[in-house]
């Protein structure tokens, strides 16, 4: 019988692979946040998680050591659920602090309402109760306008209000904003989720840590967005006041949120955190779509139709050059009758990038 061959350490194998890049990495879109590849220093972080064996399901060492790094951001109590995605963090959160019969009161704009396609609905079984907002963003009075009927049995029964920090019109809430609406929903015996997809983004705008607008203005729960800052995937679920909260443990199982090879999660989130890579990528995002609005503005015809606060810049276009730009470049048409665009940028933006995105602009407009 023939010796078998012997047994090789897999990883210690050089570097090979028959994947086949099939993408140019110097084509630059300013669709969204999303369209980035990985920041460097998160893919470095996911191949010091690699190798060997670590326990599943968030008993490993890089999730224990995670907790502590979020509550230094947000406060002794704070408590990070890891998780895929940000509609799976938000769907998850609203479960955690609302029952079968609750509903949630947002901004008609919300992500929650209009871009997760009914999942906190169909998935988590809740009711929206949207409200029109000027800029994205509630306030204490157009809470009150659904925060009632909390005896009727034929209403679904307000039980928690979900804010978006930015917004989805890139408007940034300010912290003594996002308190006086966590009192009055508090008033209300309502609880307080924040969607902080671009929570980095805000922190870089207000010149705050994370807790100042966060734990310290009242919110209960918040889904802090990874993705949009250079994670490869995921975001995560952070508890701020675990007295609202209830079975996020099993919610997260329950919603498929919970990832068997959880380290290389929460070592992304490690990277993000740990140091300052989260507000460096989130100002420098920051910083371009600034630069892309100031440039912008002298061209004639291009108007700006809305405060960039953030990463995000609003304009209104002909259609005829939105048609022509976007065979250049990828954006998206916000609202098609006014013809307002969104342009987005990201941690991977370059000065270089946005200036010939303005000039294509500028090209198109002068045709």
């Amino acid at each position: 019988m023939a010796d078998a061959p012997p047994l090789t350490d897999p990883l210690s194998a050089p570097s090979a692979t028959d994947a086949v890049r099939r993408h140019d990495p110097d084509v630059r879109s300013f669709a969204s946040d999303n369209y980035a590849g990985a920041h460097p220093e998160v893919l470095a972080a996911l191949a010091l998680a690699n190798g060997g064996h670590q326990i599943a399901y968030g008993e490993d060492v890089y999730t224990e050591h995670l907790q502590e790094i979020v509550r230094r951001h947000f406060g002794p109590r704070a408590q990070a659920y890891p998780v895929f995605n940000g509609t799976g963090a938000n769907v998850t959160s609203l479960q955690a602090v609302t029952h079968r019969w609750g509903s949630v009161i947002c901004a008609a704009s919300a992500h929650i309402n209009v871009d997760e396609g009914g999942a906190p609905e169909r998935v988590a079984g809740l009711k929206l109760l949207a409200v029109a907002t000027e800029d994205g963003k509630l306030t204490p009075e157009l809470l009150d306008r659904e925060a009632w009927g909390f005896d009727d049995e034929h209403r679904a029964q307000p039980q928690a209000v979900s804010i978006t920090q930015t917004t989805e019109l890139g408007t940034c809430y300010t912290p003594e904003e996002i308190r006086a609406i966590s009192d009055r929903a508090h008033e209300h015996g309502l609880a307080v989720h924040l969607d902080g997809a671009r929570l980095a983004n805000a922190a870089a705008t207000l010149g705050l840590p994370l807790a100042a607008f966060t734990t310290d203005a009242g919110v209960d729960i918040v889904s802090f967005g990874g993705t949009k800052n250079g994670l490869l995937f995921g975001e995560c679920v952070v508890v701020l006041d675990p007295d609202r909260v209830h079975a996020m443990k099993h919610l997260r199982k329950l919603s498929m949120q919970l990832a068997s090879k959880m380290r290389f999660v929460s070592v992304q989130f490690e990277a993000l955190l740990a140091g300052d890579l989260w507000l460096r990528s989130a100002a420098h995002a920051n910083a371009m779509a600034t630069r892309l609005a100031e440039a912008v503005r002298g061209i004639d015809g291009v108007r700006v139709v809305r405060p960039v606060q953030a990463n995000q810049v609003f304009a209104v276009l002909p259609k005829d050059v939105t048609e022509r730009l976007q065979k250049r470049y990828r954006f998206y048409v916000w609202d098609e009758p006014t013809g307002e665009v969104r342009w987005m940028c990201s941690f991977d933006t370059t000065e270089q990038d946005v200036d010939a995105f303005a000039a294509a602009i500028a090209e198109e407009m002068a045709r």
